[in-house]
């Protein structure tokens, strides 16, 4: 597998056939394998997303039926979205990332593939201005429709809070 190496992988028996499966399944050079902990980790460009996710819910071998949870990490230099991804069938979990530009944080709402997508896009866009292309309602959910601002963003000034 590409891929960083991690010494302290404890990778289950369904998530080690995960990791073979993966790559023929996909078969796509624009993707990058690897693990951390005790999970499989892909990163893909924001324009192979819809097709990676729909693949991997719907392939029979893969079948991740639940998405877990949608995360917005700011590295400043760019957005990293995570898809945190389970399959109750066969048992195997995985995390799918893509960078995003901070400039113009946009990609494919993953919500036609898995209903939970629509809150977790939804908080991500009030939080972190990430914009999800077809996404069907990006209404504010945590914050007031006045709010100015993406407080999930480093850059976001925080009054009154001071480093050590």
């Amino acid at each position: 597998m590409k891929g960083q190496a991690n010494e302290n992988i404890a990778l289950s028996e369904a998530t080690l056939k995960l990791s073979e499966l993966l790559p023929s399944i996909l078969n796509e050079p624009k993707v990058e394998y690897g693990t951390k902990i005790d999970e499989l980790v892909l990163k893909a460009p924001k324009e192979l997303i819809q097709t990676i996710c729909k693949t991997l819910q719907i392939n029979n071998d893969l079948f991740f039926d639940y998405l877990r949870c949608l995360s917005v990490v700011d590295y400043e230099d760019f957005l990293e979205i995570n898809y945190h991804l389970f399959s109750y069938t066969k048992r195997h979990k995985m995390v799918l990332k893509c960078e995003l530009s901070p400039n113009q944080p946009s990609i494919s709402s993953v919500s036609n593939i898995w209903k939970a997508a629509n809150w977790f896009e939804r908080e991500a866009h009030d939080l972190f201005g990430v914009v999800f292309e077809e996404h069907p309602s990006l209404d504010r959910l945590l914050l007031p429709d006045d709010f100015d601002g993406n407080p999930g963003l480093k850059s976001y000034p925080l009054h009154e809070y001071k480093e050590w």
